[in-house]
């Protein structure tokens, strides 16, 4: 069976959905029979790479609320993460465009280190002082994933390397409804929205071995709410 999961490495949910779902495949008998492919999803397509600002300040500016508000919608999501064993740092961190991360994440996954180079760059951006958004780092993150040093500068200097793979990608997510992430496509039979609880995951896996109807655990959520979903 294959789970695949549509992701963008500035969602904080993503960050935990990611860990949740690992915990519900952990706990499913057949856990040893499905393939998890990660796909690439844009909160931010818009924007110009090398324009960054710093979190509190895009989510005070993105929703309308003060800093003292977005911090704590910060500080709430952190909670989230520490309950997962996740560090999450609420200050500090910027925001930017995350294509060339997605690009990245292509070349790994032919590389068969795709699950590698997601949890360091989600560890960089989320719990580390390291800008995903500085090509050194993502360098750094790349050759830490298992990646050759001169192939990941190739594709960083390339600006059309793996970008169409990135937008089938994002094409794919928009023909199946998603609008926010995380969102998970459980053998094109049923789906889960948001970062839900580790038993949610278990559950639609059992339903998707026992090869149900498509039908959606969970209708995608506003922007980063407390339900775990980020919506562009």
């Amino acid at each position: 069976m294959r789970v695949e999961i549509w992701s963008d490495i500035a969602c904080p949910w993503c960050y935990i959905g990611k860990a949740r779902f690992e915990q519900g495949l952990a706990a499913f008998a057949h856990r040893d029979e499905v393939e998890v492919v990660h796909r690439s999803f844009e909160l931010d397509p818009g924007r110009a790479k090398g324009d960054t600002a710093p979190v509190l300040d895009m989510l005070a500016r993105k929703y309308g609320r003060t800093r003292e508000e977005a911090r704590a919608m910060e500080e709430h999501v952190a909670a989230n993460a520490r309950s997962e064993g996740l560090e999450y740092r609420t200050e500090g961190r910027d925001h930017g465009s995350t294509f060339d991360i997605h690009r990245l994440l292509h070349l790994a996954k032919a590389r068969g280190r795709q699950d590698a180079l997601l949890d360091l760059a989600y560890r960089a951006n989320f719990a580390e002082e390291r800008s995903v958004f500085d090509p050194e780092v993502l360098v750094a993150l790349g050759v830490e994933a298992g990646l050759a040093e001169d192939e990941v500068r190739a594709v960083l200097a390339d600006e059309d390397a793996y970008s169409e793979d990135v937008r089938a990608d994002e094409r794919e997510a928009a023909e199946l409804g998603a609008t926010g992430v995380p969102f998970f496509v459980l053998d094109r039979r049923y789906g889960v929205s948001g970062g839900r609880p580790a038993e949610v995951f278990t559950q639609a896996l059992e339903q998707a071995w026992q090869g149900r109807a498509v039908q959606s655990a969970g209708a995608a959520a506003p922007a980063c709410d407390a339900d775990g979903t980020c919506a562009v």
